[in-house]
């Protein structure tokens, strides 16, 4: 039972809170540099090949070792989607959100601490402790999203949310860095160069840089938020009741309903990108770490500049204009991906997925939070935006898995993508159409 003396005043702009808040990207974006995205993925494919043989057992089924990979971060997003709105519904009423962010934090910390025991001996705890990695991240992102609303006025949050991406671009390369010093100069740290030990080291710093790092935001961010009063028998049905009521809501505005709808698209397309980029270099361009890593670096740098171009850019001409240009760069940078043969292009691409990957993601999540109808019920907008974005992550990366078995290469798989980009694209022209003060 929550007591009066517990209930926090929420006042939006508060400093302190607003960087707690911003520390959360920080701390969990190790997962999605070093896990989901450089060191785990090169790791995976080393692990699970066996000279030209990609085929892996897992339970006892033979599957391609990079199907199998998409298709674990597709079942943990999965069961996001699922799970959210029951998580929901209990963060609404105990007022608990802060809570359940914290529980999912440990569950994915712990799932990328769970690494260090992965080997071509354990190819199913390796698996399913990346699947555990990825349904925390996907879980606490849900809560940690739907206090941007909460904490920051409607002015503020795109510059707020661009500030939350470039931290989290920032904290990941710091540790990145450190691991690809141990990776690259494994001698330094009194391992033999042949030693896989430095990159399971690897995923113990996640785990470690994961939970410590957020304890400051759990310090700050308010501990009780919105409470709603309900009968306890509807606790396990009064998200799904309520992600009902949100869509009919959503389906009587022009805005959301087709915002929503390119939103699905584009993150079909954006996040299969983020998470299989490092798997098609190594598996289809034959590029090593020493190539891979630095270029995933790169990219988090880049980024961080992309996202403050593009929170720039969308002062200047419109939040959605603004994100029309990244989808139509998103686009051009797919079907460039499906022509290259080496080193040089992979750079040149990863240069320009740099440029729009943290701006694209910060203006979704800033252009939704502005078409939102006033409300104190966040979470519930909140869950239905982040079930969308799950739900579109599990249709992208099981089509990508899918088409490359269908068609023995993953670039056919890349070219699917650019016609993810393309109906997203198509949605937010109409939007762009009826010009409404969003575009503006």
């Amino acid at each position: 039972m929550i007591k009066r003396k517990d209930i926090q005043v929420i006042e939006k702009g508060d400093p302190k809170v607003v960087r707690a808040w911003v520390m959360y990207d920080w701390s969990n974006s190790v997962y999605q540099l070093t896990i989901a995205s450089a060191i785990f993925p090169i790791y995976y494919n080393t692990v699970t090949r066996h000279g030209t043989d990609f085929m892996v057992s897992f339970f006892g089924y033979k599957v391609v070792n990079t199907a199998l990979y998409s298709w674990a971060i597709a079942a943990a997003y999965l069961i996001v989607a699922i799970g959210s709105p029951l998580f929901s519904s209990m963060a609404d009423y105990t007022g608990r959100r802060k809570g359940f962010m914290r529980a999912f934090t440990i569950i994915g910390a712990t799932g990328c601490g769970m690494l260090f025991f992965f080997d071509a001996n354990h190819i199913e705890l390796g698996v399913i402790s990346f699947a555990l990695g990825t349904l925390g991240y996907g879980g606490s992102i849900v809560f940690y999203n739907s206090f941007l609303p909460v904490i920051a006025k409607p002015e503020d949050q795109d510059r707020i949310s661009a500030r939350g991406y470039s931290m989290g671009y920032l904290g990941g390369v710091i540790l990145l860095l450190f691991n690809l010093l141990m990776i690259m100069k494994p001698e330094l740290f009194g391992f033999d160069k042949q030693s896989d030990m430095p990159a399971r080291i690897s995923f113990l710093t996640v785990f470690v840089w994961w939970i410590g790092f957020s304890t400051i935001t759990f310090k700050y961010l308010p501990k009780y938020v919105f409470r709603k009063r309900m009968g306890r028998g509807r606790i396990l049905t009064n998200g799904y009741r309520e992600l009902r009521v949100v869509f009919n809501e959503i389906r009587k505005s022009y805005r959301l309903s087709v915002f929503l709808s390119a939103f699905f698209f584009l993150m079909m397309g954006m996040l299969t990108t983020m998470f299989m980029a490092a798997t098609y270099g190594e598996k289809e361009l034959g590029l090593n770490e020493s190539v891979l890593i630095p270029t995933i670096l790169m990219i988090q740098l880049v980024g961080m500049f992309g996202a403050w171009f593009f929170a720039r850019l969308s002062g200047k001409i419109g939040n959605l204009k603004a994100l029309i240009i990244s989808v139509i760069v998103w686009i051009v940078i797919c079907v460039y991906a499906f022509t290259i043969k080496g080193t040089a292009g992979f750079i040149i691409a990863a240069i320009f997925i740099g440029i729009v990957m943290g701006g694209s993601q910060s203006l979704a999540r800033s252009t939704y939070s502005k078409m939102l109808p006033e409300t104190t019920d966040h979470t519930s907008f909140f869950s239905f935006y982040d079930v969308m974005e799950k739900l579109a992550t599990v249709a992208g990366t099981f089509s990508f898995g899918i088409i490359e078995v269908m068609t023995g290469s993953m670039r056919f798989s890349v070219l699917a993508i650019a016609v993810f980009f393309m109906i997203g694209l198509f949605f937010l022209l109409m939007l762009l159409k009826r010009d409404w003060s969003v575009a503006r």
